[in-house]
């Protein structure tokens, strides 16, 4: 007999990864595995229930129709088991429902979050498919156009609906301000998105407010700060901070006019470098980090003072650039000094929109307006999860309570003797997660 000498071609877009399939096989089992486990958990919780003839009223009953789950690897066929209640009514019958494979579910919550991001990247809705079969599978169900349509819909009402949502039980001891600019498709000027985002009493940061405006006039923050307050947002912050537009800070005195400002140091910084020779910049970075890294509000004003006196005559658009925010600028010291590195800087903001600003750099003319906006939204909503807690939460409740501060410390604190207690240190980060 001769050889068979026929060669299997495969279809272009088609390839073998025998450790995918390795990887799905294990998915399978753990997620069977795990489910299986919730069922036993709820048979021997309701061990205890029998039925009017003394039979266990809870038993097993079959599973239900197999169902595939898109993952990060592709997707992942299940069956989930199903319970029968021989012993209850309609109204008091006992259902099993895993918190791991909730009804109805299509798709990992990671995927739903990797949509927005591929979308803000530059993928368009119709190229979408195409990118999704190199990641997950080549026909990758349960992310068609038709669903990606779908999804988007839904987000567009899930921002609505944040949108309007009650902020009476809120209460934020910090805010971040900054407008983010981006180049949507059609529109002839960069579109501003103003954002807010809070710290609670608890240190956890959240985004409260967020909608677009015209570039970052006081007229469009006024109006989302008005927003906030009519829906409950009564209590004005402790602290404010953000750069140098004057369209928030006129804003905030009218809407929160109880609450202290604090000037962004790293826009500061580059605003009063940008004025200077480069030949001069190194070193005069390193006198304005003298200031800030200073100890106690009389070393930072000393040192203020010695930035002023040096640069002055020669280059006085960047003396004066510094001193016209003196006060706004030091404000941080009448702060816990824990939460110094967290608030002397507007870079929660700064570093989530980041990898926006990069995809509208890179790919200009992918997002409508409102697609833009829904979008971002979507892309805060996953980065918030990752987003870091403030340090020294337990200073937060004294600021709420009234409680003062100088250099950092309880103002009625004995100095004499806190001066042996080793003080957080003050270092200025700028780091992604701030």
């Amino acid at each position: 007999m001769k050889d068979d000498k026929i060669v299997t071609l495969r279809q272009p877009g088609e390839f073998a990864d025998p450790l995918t399939e390795v990887l799905r096989n294990g998915a399978r089992q753990l997620l069977t595995q795990a489910v299986e486990a919730e069922l036993a958990e709820c048979l021997a919780t309701h061990a205890h229930l029998t039925t009017t003839d003394d039979r266990q009223r809870l038993v097993r009953h079959g599973h239900m129709p197999e169902r595939t789950i898109q993952t990060g690897i592709g997707p992942v066929e299940v069956r989930q088991p199903r319970l029968r209640d021989r012993g209850g009514t309609d109204g008091e019958r006992i259902r099993f429902s895993s918190s791991i494979l909730p009804p109805y579910a299509r798709r990992t919550k990671s995927l739903d979050a990797l949509l927005p991001v591929l979308y803000l990247r530059g993928i368009s809705m119709g190229d979408m498919q195409e990118a999704l079969a190199a990641l997950l599978d080549k026909d990758a169900p349960n992310l068609s156009p038709a669903v990606l349509a779908r999804l988007k819909t839904g987000w567009q009402e899930e921002y609505e609906r944040w949108k309007t949502r009650d902020l009476s039980a809120r209460r934020y001891v910090y805010v971040w301000a900054d407008g983010v600019y981006l180049q949507a498709r059609m529109d002839p000027d960069k579109q501003c998105i103003l954002v807010l985002i809070g710290a609670t009493p608890e240190g956890k940061k959240e985004l409260i407010g967020f909608q677009s405006g015209y570039r970052e006039s006081a007229q469009s923050w006024r109006e989302l700060l008005a927003d906030l307050k009519a829906r409950g947002l009564s209590v004005a912050p402790e602290l404010a901070i953000g750069d140098g537009a004057l369209g928030f800070w006129k804003a905030l005195e009218q809407e929160f006019g109880s609450t202290r400002q604090q000037r962004c140091w790293v826009h500061k910084s580059m605003n009063v470098l940008n004025k200077m020779p480069k030949s001069v910049q190194p070193k005069a970075k390193s006198d304005l980090k003298e200031i800030w890294m200073a100890e106690s509000r009389d070393e930072a004003g000393k040192a203020f003072d010695r930035f002023i006196a040096k640069y002055k005559a020669k280059y006085d658009k960047a003396a004066d650039c510094l001193a016209k925010d003196r006060e706004a600028l030091l404000a941080f010291y009448d702060f816990p000094a824990e939460h110094w590195k967290h608030i002397r800087t507007s870079n929660p903001i700064e570093s989530t929109f980041a990898t926006v600003r990069h995809r509208t750099t890179r790919a200009k003319g992918c997002l409508s307006h409102d697609t833009g906006i829904i979008m971002v939204f979507k892309l805060i909503q996953a980065a918030q999860a990752s987003w870091r807690r403030l340090d020294g939460q337990n200073q937060l409740p004294k600021l709420i309570e009234g409680v003062k501060f100088t250099d950092g410390l309880e103002a009625d604190r004995d100095y004499a003797a806190a001066s042996s207690i080793p003080k957080p240190s003050p270092r200025f980060t700028h780091s992604s997660n701030q």
